[in-house]
C-alpha cells in the first residue's frame, strides 16, 4: 500500500486581507540576517522531516514534524498525559480528515531545540496515535508556523541539517529558483500541471505531507485535469481524526518554477470538509516532491528558495499493493486490506501479525515500507494468524 504519510490534514487558516490604499512608507533598509543555530533532522518515508526538541522543562527529548502545513504548533494527547502537562479547554476548532473538533492548549508554553528556545508557544492538542503508528516512531507534536514566522530556515535535504537565522536580509544562493508563495498562516505555491489538460492552480506547499501531490476531487472535476481513460486504484490514507480511502493516480507532469516533473503520482481526496480551501486551492504539494530540493522558507519576506539536490532525479514511488499495516505496542498488524488489491489477492486477512518481510525480522516500519514500495516485486511476508505461522507472497504492481 502507499501511505499517505500527512503530519497534519488540517489547517487552522486565517486570511489576512490588506485594505486597497494605504498610506505611504518609508522603507528602511532590511538588516542582515543572522545565524543563530543549527541541528540535525531525520526523515521518515515519504520524506516528512522530524527533529528532536524539548518542551518546557520536561527532560526527556520529544519527536517533532516539521510542516509548512500546520497553522500553529502541535502536542501529542498522549503525550500530555505521559508528562503531566496541563491543559485548558477551548473553542477552537480544528477540520480534518475525520470532521470537526474542538481542541485543548497549553499555553505560553517553551520549546528547545538544539542551540534556540522559543517562548511564548501556545500548543493545540491532538491524537497522533495514528501517525505514530503508521511510522512506526513515537509523533509528539508538529510544528508549524509559529516557528516558521519568527525565523529564516535552511533546510539541506543531501546533509539532513536545518540552518535557523534571524529575519533579515538572506543572501539567496545564485543557482535555484526564488518562490513567491501568497500567505495565509500557511505558504500557498502556484503550480502548473498537466494530464489531460494544462492549467495553473494554488496549491498549498505543505512539507508535512509524506507524498507527492494531492488534488481536491472537487478540483480535478471542475478542471478536467485527469485522463478519463487512466482509472486510480483506492488507497488508504491517514490524518488527524482518522483514516479514510483515497484514490491514486498519476498525472503527466508537475512545474514549480522552472522544474518539471513527469508521471508524478497524486491522490485524489474527497474532500467533504473543504480542508482544502477549495476553490482557492486545488490540493497540496508534499514533501515526496519537495525534498528533491534544498529549501530556504524565509515567511518573514515571504520567500521560499528551492535548489535541486541529489534527490531530484530519483524515481518516484508507483508500487501499489493495497496493504495497511500499522506498528501498535511492539507489534506490526495488518488493519486494511482493499478489496480486489495485490494485497487481497495474497490472501492477507484483517489482524494479520506481520513477523518479517523478506526474512527480515527487525520489525523496522520504516524499513518494510521501502521494501513494500518497489513495483512488480514478489515479497515473502511471515505473517501469525491465530496463533499459526503463514508465509503469503505479496506481489506489487504499478499504478503507471
Amino acid at each position: 500500500m502507499v501511505f499517505v504519510q500527512h503530519a497534519e490534514l488540517f489547517f487552522i487558516i486565517l486570511f489576512l486581507f490588506v485594505p486597497a490604499f494605504l498610506p505611504a512608507q518609508e522603507i528602511l533598509p532590511q538588516r542582515e540576517a543572522k545565524f543563530i543555530t543549527r541541528f540535525p533532522f531525520k526523515q521518515f518515508s515519504g520524506g516528512v522531516m522530524v527533529l528532536q526538541a524539548k518542551f518546557g522543562d520536561i527532560p526527556d527529548t520529544l519527536n517533532f514534524i516539521l510542516d509548512t502545513g500546520s497553522g500553529g504548533i502541535s502536542l501529542d494527547s498522549s503525550t500530555c498525559e505521559e508528562f503531566n502537562i496541563p491543559l485548558k479547554k477551548s473553542d477552537t476548532t480544528i477540520t480534518g480528515i475525520g470532521g470537526i473538533r474542538k481542541v485543548s492548549f497549553a499555553f505560553d508554553q517553551s520549546l528547545t531545540l538544539p542551540g534556540l528556545r522559543l517562548e511564548h508557544l501556545n500548543f493545540h492538542v491532538n491524537n497522533y496515535e495514528i501517525l505514530s503508528s503508521v511510522y512506526g516512531e513515537k509523533v509528539d507534536g508538529i510544528i508549524g508556523y509559529s516557528f516558521f514566522s519568527r525565523y529564516i530556515v535552511k533546510i539541506n535535504l543531501d546533509s539532513s541539517i536545518i540552518e535557523v537565522y534571524s529575519p533579515g536580509k538572506m543572501d539567496y544562493p545564485k543557482q535555484g529558483h526564488l518562490l513567491h508563495p501568497a500567505f495565509t498562516n500557511l505558504p500557498i505555491q502556484w503550480l502548473n500541471i498537466k494530464d489531460k489538460k494544462s492549467l495553473g492552480f494554488n496549491f498549498y506547499f505543505d512539507t508535512g505531507a509524506g507524498l507527492c501531490i494531492l488534488l481536491s476531487e472537487k478540483f480535478a472535476k471542475d478542471s478536467g485535469i485527469l485522463l478519463k481513460k487512466r482509472k486510480p486504484v483506492i488507497t488508504q490514507a491517514e490524518g488527524m481524526g482518522g483514516k479514510l480511502q483515497m484514490r491514486l493516480t498519476i498525472i503527466k507532469e508537475v512545474k514549480i518554477g522552472p522544474y518539471k516533473f513527469k508521471t508524478v503520482p497524486a491522490y485524489l481526496y474527497k474532500d467533504n470538509y473543504n480542508v482544502t480551501a477549495y476553490p482557492f486551492t486545488g490540493g497540496l504539494l508534499g514533501n515526496d516532491l519537495l525534498r528533491r530540493f534544498n529549501m530556504i522558507i524565509n515567511y518573514p519576506n515571504r520567500e521560499i528558495h528551492i535548489l535541486p539536490n541529489s534527490h531530484f532525479n530519483e524515481n518516484f514511488d508507483y508500487a501499489y499493493t493495497g496493504l495497511g499495516i500499522y506498528y501498535v505496542d511492539g507489534k506490526i498488524t495488518v488493519e486494511d486490506v482493499i478489496a480486489g488489491s495485490p494485497a487481497d489477492k495474497a490472501h492477507f486477512k484483517i489482524n494479520d501479525e506481520i513477523i518479517a518481510v523478506n526474512r527480515n525480522f527487525s520489525l523496522n516500519m520504516q524499513l518494510y515500507k521501502n521494501m513494500l514500495q518497489k513495483p512488480f516485486e514478489s515479497i515473502k511476508i511471515l505473517v501469525r494468524r491465530a496463533g499459526l505461522l503463514k508465509e503469503l507472497t505479496l506481489n506489487t504492481v504499478s499504478i503507471r
